[in-house]
């Protein structure tokens, strides 16, 4: 299963049900669970965690020092869960001192080619990365988020749960959930109702997410205090306008409106 011109660093742990092809190289503090596929010709340094079953393909970068000038060489690393299809010339470096010392990639995620993931960038799941969309360091990440080919985003930005961004997009302040952004600089188009209907979303959680989205997202101005009530109150009912309330209360960098 490992390749005979592969290079395996002694002080790398690699299970022995993984599959490592011809000058692929896994360095020291590497540990890899059961069924892992790695390419020809990638690159996998540490410390670095991989789960179980991600195929790592052709000619990535994977767990290199991250490209941040301020880097003093702590020990710092990178997770990555499981299942995972991390495509060709994908990068993903590990996290530094001001990040809390990680960068983290959780489970079921596709990374298309060119795809980049600073520093202490955290990944939730089941997200689409199309070709050369890039993060910079601190980025945030929700579940089933998708961004477009040849996105771009600012670092410290929070890009929320069920998101879609369109190819090209520039997005300098945090995309809420559910919402649909797409421009240089990126603007707010609508919600994601198709998405949403494919994960099973009902057509009345669906209604009270385009609601709250219309007084939290498309404002004009400071929202008032009955509007936060009126939000509120759906927001007992339905877990997708909670997520989204919360969200938009907690930006600090503004939101994409």
């Amino acid at each position: 299963m490992i390749h005979p011109s592969a290079v395996i660093d002694p002080k790398a742990s690699v299970d022995e049900s993984c599959t490592i092809g011809p000058f692929a190289v896994i360095g020291a503090d590497v540990v890899m669970g059961a069924g892992n596929t790695v390419g020809p010709h990638a690159v996998i340094t540490g410390p670095t965690t991989i789960g179980e079953d991600n195929h790592i393909f052709q000619f990535a970068s994977i767990g290199a020092d991250p490209q941040d000038l301020k880097f003093d060489g702590i020990d710092s690393r990178l997770e990555i869960g499981s299942r995972n299809r991390i495509r060709e010339f994908v990068t993903i470096n590990r996290g530094t001192s001001g990040g809390g010392g990680v960068t983290r990639l959780g489970d079921d995620n596709l990374l298309m080619a060119y795809v980049h993931i600073a520093h202490d960038c955290l990944v939730e799941n089941r997200a689409v990365f199309a070709n050369s969309a890039s993060l910079a360091g601190h980025v945030s990440v929700g579940d089933n988020a998708i961004l477009g080919g040849f996105s771009l985003v600012h670092q410290f930005s929070r890009i929320g749960a069920h998101s879609f961004s369109g190819m090209g997009s520039v997005i300098n302040k945090d995309v809420p959930p559910y919402v649909l952004v797409s421009g240089h600089f990126a603007e707010s188009k609508g919600i994601n109702k198709e998405g949403l209907k494919r994960r099973g979303f009902s057509t009345e959680e669906i209604r009270a997410i385009q609601q709250s989205y219309v007084k939290l997202v498309r404002r004009k101005g400071v929202i008032e205090d009955e509007v936060f009530a009126e939000i509120e109150q759906l927001a007992g009912e339905y877990a997708g306008v909670k997520q989204l309330l919360e969200f938009v209360r907690s930006a600090k960098r503004g939101i994409v409106s």
